[in-house]
């Protein structure tokens, strides 16, 4: 029996955990300093909005743990020492291991603007983000307005959930569309009007000069760069992405980069220890997919993998086609395979949009050979398992096309877009290639 410890209690490291035990009766240990029990991280907006209470979040009962012999150490690591397998912690004593696995996700970014350390200046990442946001921004009353440092993912849930308790935001963004560093023009544009449509104040080729303290160590305004302008507020989230929470590891023997260097089966330089989830950067990357990849379900898939291999079936990381999905305010976004930001050499697209609503398509796909290569969409879901297969089989845009319908995974009575962007395509590709 092994001593298997586990620096994280996120997707990553808990799906480790719980499948190391299936497979195994190797002593776990999951230390975590953020919370004592694993939560579901993405459901965080829904607690600040009161959709859900923080039990709510926990997806499993506080006795779980002890029933599956999985021991929880609450409490923080100074550092990992390879050398003698043990890992320091902040107050209690240094814990021995055989295997050790770093899942220690990310933290928000910060560029050392002025002020950036505040009292009322935060990230939307954890427990502590969620709880600093009930408390200085209670109510309209206490945060007349806040202001938000970056789009994506993060900063647009972050901007729902204090426009759900109607306090004005103000948000600033980099690129010239929102979230145009992802997106093509044409989706990051609707977008735009579609954050400011729900009283957002988006001010898009805008970045932050510094955070203006009250004096008393508290935020009270921002000054933009490029303007000079200054905006009062009580609270400023800063969302502009997250970097891997490695920085414990810089004097350790562990290589690290931006995150953790691994190769396919996720092992370090140093043997009998690994890194999944956010933290890890793929040594090579796998196709068109970053080193790092801060997303739920790769984290989920790393945790599986990483057990298999130390309970001794060596598994590669092989996380197959990229997919991912979100929702924007009321839009919702899924994508497949891929679809870039900017023309491709050699490539081509296809773009429809529904003339009234907030539906759109945007199909990538290989000039000459016609293969479908990716596909985005707002406002219509379609079947994970149907996408993932057409881009398995390497089918064409034409047969894609042919078939959208089959896809389709809106329920029977909403609007059917694919008639219609059937029609678009077909009109823009009078001489379609046969299926």
């Amino acid at each position: 029996m092994k001593n298997i410890v586990i620096i994280g209690n996120g997707i990553s490291g808990i799906t480790a955990a719980r499948h190391i035990r299936k497979f195994s009766d190797h002593h776990i240990q999951v230390i975590s300093a953020e919370s004592e029990y694993f939560f579901s991280r993405t459901a965080l907006m829904y607690v600040y909005m009161g959709h859900m209470n923080w039990k709510h979040l926990l997806p499993y009962e506080n006795d779980f743990w002890r029933k599956n012999d999985i021991n929880l150490v609450h409490d923080r690591v100074k550092t990992v020492k390879p050398e003698v397998k043990k890992v320091l912690l902040d107050k209690g004593e240094p814990i021995a291991y055989d295997d050790l696995i770093i899942a220690t996700g990310s933290k928000p970014n910060k560029f050392g603007w002025p002020g950036q350390e505040l009292k009322g200046v935060r990230g939307l990442y954890s427990k502590q983000d969620l709880e600093a946001l009930e408390y200085y921004v209670p109510n309209k009353k206490v945060c007349k307005r806040a202001v938000i440092v970056g789009g994506g993912l993060i900063g647009i849930e972050l901007a729902e959930m204090l426009r759900s308790r109607d306090i004005p935001v103000t948000m600033l963004v980099r690129e010239s569309n929102f979230w145009n560093n992802v997106l093509p023009d044409e989706e990051a544009k609707m977008l735009n009007e579609h954050i400011r449509e729900h009283h957002i104040d988006l001010r898009l080729e805008r970045n932050l000069d510094s955070i203006i303290d009250d004096g008393n160590g508290k935020v009270k305004a921002i000054k933009v760069k490029e303007t000079s302008e200054v905006i009062g507020c009580d609270y400023v989230g800063l969302t502009p992405g997250v970097s891997p929470n490695v920085s414990f590891l810089k004097d350790s023997d562990i290589e690290i980069n931006k995150g953790v260097v691994v190769n396919r089966y996720l092992e370090t330089n140093i043997d009998h220890v690994y890194a999944i989830g956010d933290c890890a950067e793929q040594k090579k990357p796998i196709g068109n997919r970053p080193p790092i990849e801060a997303v739920w379900y790769t984290g989920r898939m790393m945790g599986e993998v990483v057990a298999q291999t130390i309970c001794g079936n060596k598994t590669a990381y092989n996380p197959g086609n990229w997919f991912n999905s979100a929702k924007f305010l009321d839009i919702e976004y899924q994508t497949y395979g891929w679809v870039f930001n900017q023309p491709q050499n050699g490539d081509d697209d296809f773009y429809w949009k529904h003339p009234d609503e907030n539906i759109c398509i945007h199909i990538h796909y290989e000039r000459s050979s016609r293969k479908f290569k990716g596909i985005n969409t707002f406002g219509f879901r379609l079947r994970h398992e149907v996408m993932d297969k057409w881009l398995n089989e390497e089918r064409s845009v034409d047969f894609v096309i042919d078939h959208i319908d089959e896809a389709n995974f809106d329920p029977e009575f909403y609007e059917d877009p694919t008639k219609a962007i059937k029609k678009a395509f077909y009109k823009k590709h009078s001489n379609k290639a046969a299926v």
